[in-house]
């Protein structure tokens, strides 16, 4: 359904913009990152006219912790030896992302958007050219000084082009080692007359970490919180929140370069010391600071691309002696320190230079946006991140791992196929081969009255590793969330997930050995309008209706001892179902009553959470029909709200759902229906006696019953 949905929307993203303007989602790994067909990423919290309310980028999926407001793509260069040109897709834009407006420099022709690939051979997205699970493609450039498909729209400022015709990659993953990160794929062609000296490449992002379920974005107060910090080591920029939803956004956002090539070869600074990485950060839109001010010229722009703060004898240290030499800085504080304190400010990294970039030559850079959560200690401060060297142990470990997703085949990163690297047998280096896990088991959920039965079929049994070219498959893992980790920690779903059970292959002395027969059904069993034969399932009684439960089946192999790989295990999120057990569907209502709980329902129920809006209240009717009306009176008679249920409710109709749980992933019991103590036009009801009436579509039959509010 999702997949036709946007197939509608691109159409209508060709036919009503004057150009092409293409907004997609990650959504394959836990980042919810918004990208374009115009080189940028994030949506400045609205998204175009299709997409709004999606995420801008979302880590994990489903917190409402965003971290990036709107960034893009940098390119700048000498033409033909002296004049300055840079060409950028976005620029410290307040409102973000507006046709012609100054900075907004890429454009895409009438008719061109976003492809979607997969490398999954059951995806209907299936196409033997993808690098990931899900692949994003578009086409921009840089050439056109006015807006395709308008009357001669002019691009604000857009004096110098280059010539440039771009494509743009993005990756993603869901595998538990790389469902943290996004790729950023840039191959830039000089399709235009001029010689281009001394390119250099950077990604700008404007980075904002909050929880956006405790704070909505908008005013300065939102966007002032934030820090800011570079790795070296890396090559990493970052951001996180210093001080604003401090306890309920303890993440990090990095910017990280992967490596690059141009006509010369493969271009790192590890490998080439002239070939170098600059960091710059400034303001948001302040042109008064000396060393952090937003630069509002082409030649401000350049000299940021190839003059990074990092670069500067006080960068880590204010008592280095060329600091000192040099006047120090006026805070005393080194740009280190000062970048970690909250502000709003946008972070550059920019690569170069590269070689004289003659019409023609293809010049290939890749970033990484990269996340993790940040891991508090008892040296964390309770009211401002201090962003120490152990809150960002995950962070480096996530950084790593997309380095070697970057890497491929070129295990000791030289840029050169050496000998017993070519594992595909191509000839050439081979970007973005990952080990692979078996494939996620597909699971069928169903629960009742305190239980959740899981069943699953078999399809990981025969998955094949790409490395070892062999079915390595050993077993699976059963994962059960604790009890309102929805409330508590509903940030990070995966912290919440606890093993619950696993089993493995029998007698080969790798794992439990404990076998399949105690889940393994007596024979394969199908459901109604599902296609998947199930061979295994799983019972977990003593569950608590009402609540919501994270559940997930994993599969994991053996490893690869020769090529030094540990056991790996598929995505536990990409195989999450969150599931609701209670009563199920009754048949007869005047045999079993429907009733309502809690009830009373005092000034909220224990599973509502931390949310201080009205909004987010819920409580449940049970033992409803399949099909059925719920109808709710004051006890003057007065019809308060109304609602239809059947078997297609997945909680969506309140906004309960949607700030703590995904209705994509929701499964429920049948029988129950929640309701948000809203009335009809949405106004807050009062305490007292309320009654309520479920009349059964399908018999005519009707109950009528009775709850209180208590405030």
């Amino acid at each position: 359904m999702r997949s036709f949905s946007l197939f509608i929307l691109t159409f209508m993203s060709v036919t009503c913009y004057s150009q092409s303007f293409e907004e997609r989602v990650t959504e394959v790994c836990n980042v919810g990152l918004t990208i374009n067909n115009l080189g940028m990423i994030g949506n400045a919290f609205k998204g175009d006219f299709n997409l709004i309310g999606s995420p801008s980028a979302e880590f994990p999926l489903n917190s409402g912790v965003e971290h990036a407001f709107q960034g893009g793509i940098w390119i700048g260069a000498l033409l033909n030896g002296n004049q300055v040109a840079v060409s950028t897709a976005y620029s410290d834009a307040p409102n973000g992302y507006t046709t012609g407006a100054p900075n907004f420099e890429m454009t895409a022709e009438v008719g061109s958007g976003i492809t979607e690939r997969s490398n999954e051979v059951n995806s209907p997205f299936y196409s033997p050219n993808a690098v990931s699970q899900q692949d994003f493609v578009s086409y921009f450039t840089d050439k056109n000084i006015t807006v395709p498909g308008t009357d001669n729209t002019q691009i604000s400022g857009h004096d110098n082009p280059m010539g440039l015709e771009v494509k743009y990659e993005v990756y993603n993953w869901n595998f538990p080692f790389a469902d943290f990160f996004v790729i950023l794929d840039f191959q830039i062609i000089n399709n235009g007359n001029n010689t281009l000296d001394s390119m250099y490449v950077g990604i700008l992002v404007n980075g904002v970490v909050r929880n956006v379920n405790l704070t909505p974005p908008g005013g300065s107060v939102f966007y002032s919180q934030g820090g800011n910090g570079y790795l070296d080591s890396l090559y990493m920029s970052y951001d996180f929140d210093a001080a604003g939803d401090v306890g309920f956004s303890d993440s990090y956002q990095g910017e990280k370069f992967l490596g690059a090539s141009d006509k010369e070869g493969f271009k790192h600074p590890l490998i080439d010391p002239n070939f170098k990485l600059h960091y710059s950060s400034w303001f948001f839109r302040n042109t008064n600071s000396l060393f952090y001010s937003f630069p509002d010229t082409e030649q401000k722009r350049y000299q940021k691309m190839t003059q990074g703060l990092n670069q500067l004898p006080c960068f880590y240290d204010v008592n280095d002696p060329d600091c000192q030499a040099n006047g120090g800085t006026s805070s005393g504080k080194s740009y280190w320190e000062e970048l970690r304190e909250p502000g709003n400010r946008s972070n550059l990294i920019s690569v170069g230079p590269f070689a004289q970039t003659l019409p023609g030559d293809t010049v290939n850079v890749a970033f990484a946006m990269v996340y993790a959560p940040m891991v508090k200690t008892i040296n964390s401060s309770e009211t401002q991140n201090l962003d120490l060297p152990e809150e960002r142990v995950q962070f480096v470990t996530n950084a790593g791992w997309a380095q070697t997703a970057f890497n491929g085949e070129d295990a000791n990163f030289n840029g050169v196929l050496d000998e017993g690297e070519d594992l595909d047998q191509n000839g050439k280096i081979t970007r973005y081969i990952l080990p692979t896990p078996p494939d996620i088991p597909n699971t069928k959920i169903e629960s009742g009255d305190n239980f959740i039965d899981i069943y699953w079929t078999a399809n990981s049994e025969t998955s094949i590793d790409p490395i070892s070219q062999e079915m390595d498959f050993e077993g699976y893992k059963i994962y059960l969330s604790k009890l309102g980790f929805d409330v508590e920690n509903q940030s990070n779903v995966q912290q919440s997930l606890v093993l619950f059970k696993q089993y493995d292959i029998k007698d080969n002395q790798i794992f439990f050995d404990n076998g399949f027969d105690s889940i393994r059904l007596d024979s394969p069993i199908q459901f109604e309008g599902d296609t998947n034969q199930y061979f295994y399932r799983l019972r977990i009684d003593n569950i608590l209706n009402g609540w919501q439960y994270a559940v997930s089946v994993t599969a994991f192999d053996r490893g690869d001892k020769e090529n030094g790989i540990s056991s790996l295990e598929s995505s536990a999120l990409g195989a999450l179902k969150r599931v609701y057990p209670g009563t199920r569907e009754n048949p007869d209502i005047e045999k079993k009553d429907p009733f309502v709980y809690p009830n009373p329902y005092y000034a909220g129920a224990s599973w509502e959470g931390p949310s201080i809006f009205e909004e987010d209240r819920k409580l449940n009717f049970a033992n409803l029909p399949a099909k059925c009306v719920v109808r709710i009176f004051s006890n003057a008679g007065d019809l308060v709200d109304e609602f239809r249920h059947d078997g297609a409710y997945d909680g969506s109709d309140i906004r309960w759902y949607d700030t703590y749980s995904a209705s994509n992933q929701t499964e429920f019991s049948g029988g129950e229906h929640s309701w948000d103590l809203l009335s009809k036009d949405n106004q807050i009801i009062s305490r007292g006696l309320y009654l309520f009436s479920v009349e059964d579509l399908e018999t005519g039959k009707t109950f009528n019953g009775q709850f209180v509010i208590i405030k």
